[in-house]
């Protein structure tokens, strides 16, 4: 009689099921994993309700975040218990978490199984992580735990370095797998028709384009600024697909500059190539948004390995973005190294433009004129504009579902064998 071998169980674990980029990875791994292996979906609660749902099993541990500190110390140690719990009754051969909360809680109810943590941005440049709570996780619980776990899976190679430096994490047990994108099904997704409306819009000027939430680390409000600017030299329009916390403070901002901003959640307004600015929000289809679009403009503070960035690629958009920790320069210019000291002037990399940040109050000035002017010189040659976006495509090859998914397979049977 044939003996069947059985599918090795792996559990993924990650805090919400909200939006966001983190929840998007964790539910394109849960969905590839599945092909191989007996995958089961933890979270901490539903309350956000799952915005990426797949069709594995789905347990909520069904405790809160929220509460004074010593009811969030309390949770915190239900949730590890809870947890501890699931592996037992699962019998979990890999136990593999996303985002730093349910990283801790990963590596304090370890049993039996191998743990698997995946790091999506930067730790040393998160500007959410402040104050006693902040020092609390950079000084204390990272340099402890971190170690704990058999793999740390980063999403971006500039991650890594620090993860050693600045957390004492052992090298030996890092490594890198990029976010993979469904690109031909953004590609397909990007050529659905535009309204009439829109189609107006994207006819009267140049579009420059930028998605994602409406966050701090996304950082658009500098990006109006330049945006002001860039219109005493040049006619154009900024599209923001996204939403986000800061509507209200970047919708005010645009109109402190004096420029004609449409909302899709303010009161009924016709939409008209009238307007300057648009906010569109959010949207179900973001990539026909994008596809139509001049030029695609990422002004973040900090990063992982951005999807917003490669899905705009995928589009064929040539990009500009900021130098920021980490992944745009790993993805537009894969063949160097971060610079000693900040960019100060525009980069022109193998797959795109780098520029410099937008976060010092010294140089600020100085760096949004580098952004005008060199928006403006790429709005005034279409011949760059259609070599940068043919190369950007092609980059994103490499970042396919395919090749990136046998990397996590690889990995999952590797720490199984040791």
């Amino acid at each position: 009689m044939l003996q069947v071998e059985m599918k090795k169980k792996v559990l993924m674990l990650i805090p919400n099921f909200g939006l966001g980029g983190a929840q998007r990875v964790f539910h394109d791994h849960s969905v590839e994993l599945a092909r191989h292996y007996q995958v089961t979906e933890a979270v901490f609660n539903l309350d956000g309700g799952n915005m990426y749902p797949s069709s594995n099993e789905l347990v909520s541990l069904e405790v809160t975040g929220d509460g004074s500190p010593a009811t969030k110390l309390r949770n915190f140690w239900r949730r590890i218990t809870r947890l501890k719990a699931l592996k037992q009754r699962l019998h979990s051969d890999v136990s593999i978490s996303h985002l730093e909360g349910a990283d801790y809680v990963n590596l304090l109810s370890k049993g039996r199984e191998k743990i698997i943590l995946c790091i999506h941005g930067s730790k040393l440049h998160d500007a959410n992580i402040k104050g006693p709570v902040g020092w609390l996780r950079k000084s204390v619980l990272m340099p402890a735990l971190y170690n704990r776990a058999d793999r740390i899976v980063t999403v971006s190679r500039d991650i890594i370095p620090e993860l050693v430096t600045g957390f004492g994490v052992k090298p030996h047990k890092l490594l890198t797998i990029n976010n993979f994108f469904e690109v031909a099904q953004i590609e397909a997704k990007s050529h659905e028709p535009l309204s009439a409306a829109e189609l107006a819009v994207y006819a009267a000027a140049p579009i420059l384009v930028t998605s994602g939430r409406l966050t701090l680390q996304k950082n658009q409000a500098p990006l109006l600024d330049i945006f002001a600017a860039l219109l005493q030299k040049k006619a154009a329009k900024l599209v923001f697909v996204g939403d986000g916390e800061l509507r209200e403070v970047l919708t005010a901002h645009a109109r402190q500059l004096g420029l004609r901003v449409y909302a899709a959640w303010e009161e009924p307004t016709l939409l008209t190539p009238d307007f300057d600015v648009y906010f569109l929000g959010l949207q179900q289809n973001p990539f026909k948004y994008l596809r139509p679009a001049t030029a695609f403009v990422f002004p973040s503070a900090w990063e992982g390995f951005p999807m917003a960035l490669g899905e705009a690629m995928i589009c064929g958009l040539p990009v500009l973005s900021t130098d920021c920790p980490t992944g745009p320069r790993e993805m537009l210019a894969p063949a160097t190294v971060a610079p000693p000291t900040p960019l100060r002037q525009a980069e022109l990399g193998a797959y795109g433009l780098l520029l410099p940040m937008l976060t010092q109050a010294a140089t600020l000035a100085a760096d949004q004129a580098v952004w005008a002017s060199t928006l403006a010189a790429l709005l005034a040659d279409k011949a760059e504009q259609q070599r940068l976006g043919t190369l950007a495509r092609e980059r994103m090859q490499d970042f396919t579902r395919e090749r990136i998914s046998s990397q996590w397979i690889k990995l999952v049977e590797e720490v199984c064998s040791e």
